[in-house]
């Protein structure tokens, strides 16, 4: 059976995260919910304490694929 997801484990930040959720118009329990986590794991990705890594970066792709969230993997840079 091929995967119909094309889905990259990325690296995901906090700011990204939080733009994910909010396009999915999502509280962060919502969002944990959806993920098979806890809220205050959200919240701690939310505010950089800790970043996804594993299954749970990956689901977070696949999510922002499914929604059709576009993203850079790559930090934008800064501007003078």
């Amino acid at each position: 059976m091929k995967n119909r997801y094309q889905a990259k484990a990325r690296s995901w930040d906090s700011r990204r995260i939080q733009e994910l959720r909010r396009h999915l118009g999502l509280t962060q329990q919502e969002m944990a919910h959806r993920l098979g986590t806890r809220q205050q794991t959200i919240s701690e990705w939310e505010t950089g304490q800790y970043q996804p890594r594993g299954a749970s970066a990956t689901l977070l792709s696949i999510i922002a694929e499914q929604a059709n969230f576009k993203y850079d993997a790559t930090p934008k840079a800064k501007t003078p």
